[in-house]
């Protein structure tokens, strides 16, 4: 249920703000097989990638719409390769969808995949945070962000995001075992650094995001699937093998 990440250094932009790194990154080895070695650990569960990648959008399009809002522009932020920016596309019919990521390999393999004219993918240091994208998704990326380097990595996604706009925190819950149980059956997820719901909000908070709502979500594996018609009335109980926090950037006053 993760993906490729910011690599471990930063780097500075020439307005001296931190930026995720340029460098190349230890997912280039895993972009060809990315969605066997996922699916293979995911086997336990009944479902594939694509499963829990389908149900986090739907999600999170159902939150934007309480909301109403209507997003027309986002960045998958840790795009890998570039899966989610298609479904993140179609769910809000989107105008421009931006892929971004430090593995080249995996970037290669999201172009030849589904680069199109509303779809496009790039690597960090190749796109400057303009303010002006109305959503951010993020999902499994920040287990693997230095600790020291997460503050920074958050105030890269407030730059990107007009006032206003959304940020979709999506991370595996560290409180589930068979999410800890999975993250070790993946090679590129044995030395992360989980981050716990509260870490993570006090991570957004101390950046100055605003928190909407935080929901717990895949409670059941397909065996017991006649069950996850309870999921969103226990979306508060944290024991979901992943969680989203829905927060977003001030707007202007």
């Amino acid at each position: 249920m993760s993906g490729p990440a910011t690599a471990p250094e930063g780097s500075r932009s020439e307005s001296g703000r931190a930026e995720p790194a340029e460098a190349s990154h230890q997912f280039d080895q895993h972009a060809d097989g990315y969605d066997a070695e996922l699916n293979h650990a995911l086997a336990l569960t009944g479902e594939t990638k694509g499963y829990y990648a389908e149900e986090r959008v739907k999600w999170l399009a159902g939150c934007a719409q309480r909301l109403q809002e209507q997003p027309r522009s986002a960045i998958d932020f840790g795009c890998g390769i570039g899966d989610t920016c298609i479904l993140l596309s179609q769910a809000f019919n989107l105008d421009s969808v931006l892929g971004l990521d430090v593995s080249r390999r995996s970037l290669e393999v999201a172009r030849r995949q589904h680069a199109s004219a509303r779809c496009s993918f790039l690597e960090f240091k190749e796109y400057v945070p303009r303010g002006e994208t109305d959503l951010v998704y993020c999902n499994g990326v920040f287990h693997h962000v230095p600790i020291a380097d997460r503050d920074e990595s958050v105030d890269y996604i407030r730059r990107c995001l007009r006032p206003g706009g959304l940020f979709a925190f999506w991370e595996n819950n560290p409180w589930n075992p068979g999410t800890r149980y999975v993250m070790s059956r993946l090679e590129f997820d044995r030395d992360a650094n989980t981050l716990t719901p509260p870490e993570a909000l006090r991570l957004l908070q101390r950046e100055g995001f605003e928190i909407i709502g935080l929901h717990y979500r895949f409670f059941f594996p397909k065996f017991l699937s006649w069950f996850r018609v309870l999921e969103p009335y226990a979306s508060r109980v944290p024991l979901g093998a992943q969680y989203q926090i829905l927060c977003r950037k001030p707007r202007l006053t």
